[in-house]
């Protein structure tokens, strides 16, 4: 996946870290990793799972907002190279 690895570095490590803390929650949840006594229970597992999803975010956003200027370039302004009418082109307006 082409895009995945061209994410900036600071959003794939907000990435791993949302990753880690749901695999935190989760093995906290099912009682299989012992964690000090503000880390257990229902409360704090959901609030990994929350904060987890939050940290997984910005990556989401950013490979969204590059598959919508590639499908839709129009709605950003942004021309492609090979869009942009070259000089001379018969279609120019002083031609």
């Amino acid at each position: 996946m082409r895009a995945f690895s061209q994410l900036p570095r600071a959003v794939l490590v907000l990435e791993v870290f949302g990753i880690l803390l749901l695999i935190l929650s989760y093995l906290t949840l099912h009682e299989m990793l012992p964690l000090p006594s503000p880390f257990t229970g229902k409360l704090a597992a959901t609030l990994m799972i929350f904060a987890g999803i939050a940290l997984m975010l910005p990556a989401a956003t950013v490979m969204m907002w590059r598959t919508a200027k590639v499908m839709a370039p129009e709605l950003f302004n942004t021309r492609r190279s090979r869009d942009k009418p070259k000089p001379g082109d018969s279609h120019d307006a002083d031609h």
